[in-house]
């Protein structure tokens, strides 16, 4: 089932979404419609690219944070008595409502991201919808096992949903990081109360408007929007059992002091400042192309990203050649551009942190190659453009390689022997990812092997298919998303003893 098409953002007419019931305002959604406060204070939504307002943002309070919280819960039990395969099938249709409005969606995505066009059209919907349709496909598969505990007992366990669960998604990937909270969650029997980024508000109101005309029961998909009280309300409220949270560690490290106080579960996805490594023998034109993916998709706005670029010395200057010639061919544009490569930072305040960043590069004593600098010609005056940045002579200890940028900078160093780049990949507070390029794959597995990371990639760098976990070790987060584990996550296991005998008690 998909969405009817009057419910669906249009192309001329930006602001104008599902449900609302003043253009240009945006509410929460709350037991399966649009849920509008006329008292709320307000927040202005931008594009990042033109400055051009979008929408006007109506933010939940701790009344409107209590309201989607119970509504989740009362929707608790009937949704969790629900068979697995009928809570699929419900799955399974969003998942082809958000195929079937794959142009809508990415638009949507673009005009409050900023990146460009081809990639929300590619990847950011089309992720979302294989989310979906991968956890519908196991919601009926979920259960416990069977223990043989001799001739007059025998033991199983139960695999059972949490309860409510809170996402809190980041503004880089708005829709894909709704679907990676909101799938496992719900085929596991949970219901959710979801709050997008306050900069990137509207594609959450849109997808739950998916999931409700897919025939998702009222209130097991909530979604509120607001800043950082508002998640701050969500994750210390008792009402609520689990809370998954995509974003930096500053802010993971608040929701876990938060979430203790009534013990909730967590999985956090965090930061990181993943080492990409190229070894002598490696196919430098695919290297390049995984560095070229590791750092400037989507602006370089990609927590997994491989910005520690550690190239062997005997190739060093050719693979740098080859990074620079590529780079500079990018086209730095219009986000709605299909010939854009690279689009605009999310905010005037993340583009001053980024060419904050590359100031920083130079005064440390690396060398600027290329870019770094914001592009303002013509229509992109009123952006946040920046040109992609290479940075070479760097070392380990500058701030630009040890500090998360978020931004289109790279930073080249070159290395000697194995346990020297492990040593030095290593080296780090961060865990989330790690890139391996050679054609030696016993190697490729050894240094994998020996790398902190979560995640890693042999031979090519940032795919994240929805079979397989992903997330981070160290500072870079706590549990999995993605794939089987993620069910783990949003399960509790229940053990129970079936006695078929006597029972003999000494006394």
């Amino acid at each position: 089932m998909g969405l009817p098409e009057r419910q669906v953002h249009t192309a001329g007419h930006p602001g104008k979404v599902a449900g609302m019931s003043d253009p240009g305002l945006l509410h929460s959604w709350i037991s399966g419609a649009p849920a509008p406060d006329p008292d709320a204070a307000r927040f202005d939504n931008r594009n990042p690219a033109t400055g051009q307002l979008l929408a006007v943002v109506e933010e939940a309070d701790a009344a409107m944070v209590d309201r989607a919280v119970r509504a989740a819960r009362d929707a608790f039990p009937g949704w969790a008595a629900r068979t697995g395969a009928e809570r699929g099938r419900i799955l399974r249709a969003a998942a082809d409502g958000l195929r079937a409005f794959n142009d809508e969606f990415a638009r949507l995505e673009v005009l409050d991201v900023g990146k460009p066009l081809s990639e929300a059209h590619e990847v950011d919907v089309a992720s979302a919808a294989d989310c979906l349709e991968y956890f519908a496909g196991v919601a009926a598969a979920i259960g416990g096992q069977h223990v043989d505990l001799g001739p007059s007992a025998f033991g199983y366990t139960r695999r059972e949903p949490l309860g409510v669960c809170v996402g809190i998604g980041a503004w880089n990937y708005p829709l894909q990081i709704a679907a990676w909270k909101a799938a496992p969650a719900l085929a596991a029997g949970n219901t959710m109360v979801f709050k997008p980024s306050e900069l990137t508000p509207t594609n959450a109101f849109e997808f739950a408007n998916v999931l409700a005309e897919a025939g998702l029961p009222p209130g097991v998909f909530n979604a509120v929007q607001g800043r950082g009280s508002t998640g701050r309300a969500l994750v210390e409220h008792p009402g609520v059992d689990k809370v998954s949270i995509t974003g930096s560690v500053a802010t993971g490290k608040k929701v876990m002091a938060g979430a203790a106080a009534t013990l909730k579960h967590v999985t956090m996805e965090l930061g990181g400042k993943s080492p990409l490594i190229v070894f002598d023998d490696a196919d430098l034109d695919n290297a390049v192309s995984g560095a070229l993916l590791g750092n400037f998709y989507t602006q370089g706005e990609i927590c997994s990203n491989g910005t520690r670029v550690f190239v062997h010395r005997s190739v060093h200057d050719d693979f740098v050649g080859r990074l620079r010639e590529r780079t500079e061919r990018m086209v730095v544009g219009d986000p709605l551009d299909w010939k854009t490569h690279v689009g605009s930072l999310i905010s005037p305040e993340h583009l001053d942190k980024v060419l904050g960043y590359v100031r920083l590069g130079v005064e440390e004593g690396a060398t600027l190659l290329t870019g770094g600098d914001r592009v303002t010609e013509g229509d992109l005056a009123n952006g946040c453009f920046v040109r992609p940045a290479i940075f070479v002579g760097c070392d380990d200890g500058m701030r630009i390689v040890r500090e998360e940028i978020f931004g289109p900078v790279a930073c080249v160093l070159p290395f000697e022997d194995e346990d020297e780049v492990v040593r030095r990949a290593n080296d780090t507070d961060f865990g989330l990812a790690a890139g391996v390029f050679t054609k030696d794959l016993a190697r490729a597995h050894r240094v994998v092997a020996r790398l902190q990371a979560g995640t890693c990639w042999i031979n090519t760098y940032n795919l994240t298919p929805v079979e397989l976990p992903f997330g981070g070790v160290k500072q870079s987060g706590l549990g999995r998303e993605n794939s089987l584990a993620a069910l783990d996550a949003y399960t509790q296991l229940k053990s129970v003893y079936v006695e078929l005998g006597d029972v003999d008690a000494p006394y």
